[in-house]
């Protein structure tokens, strides 16, 4: 079982947090002025689309390098829908119109093989646990 870790620190006196993820990475999440942030960085829940774009692309690209593909430049798009129940996912790739139709094909299945849509298209089971730290 492949774990990952994620830990948000911050203050309750901001809306800013800095994510650490597996102790390698720190994202910074923020709320929008209007909402009473500062706009550093991008809600939480904008990190959902950020991820099935970024993982899209990040597929794709891997599997070109590995076959040799010069594909160029490549842009994924995903507009997300946070009113829908079950909420929706539009992904759109645009590739550079020098594709091949033979490697544009095996591309577009290179798309379902991302993990973040996997793991978004499996759902999810959250567990919470609010501990207050032990007095000395």
């Amino acid at each position: 079982m492949a774990i990952i870790t994620a830990s948000a620190i911050g203050s309750c006196d901001s809306l800013c947090y800095q994510t650490d993820v597996n102790g390698r990475h720190v994202l910074v999440t923020d709320e929008p002025e209007a909402i009473g942030g500062t706009d550093l960085g991008p809600a939480p829940h904008e990190l959902l689309p950020a991820a099935l774009a970024s993982c899209v692309a990040t597929m794709l690209s891997l599997y070109a390098k590995k076959r040799g593909m010069h594909i160029g430049d490549i842009r994924v798009d995903v507009d997300y829908d946070t009113d829908a129940v079950p909420r929706i996912f539009d992904v759109t790739v645009c590739l550079p119109e020098t594709v091949p139709d033979d490697q544009l094909m095996r591309l577009r299945s290179v798309v379902q093989t991302c993990p973040a849509k996997r793991a978004f298209e499996a759902g999810f089971v959250v567990h919470e646990n609010v501990e207050m730290p032990a007095l000395d």
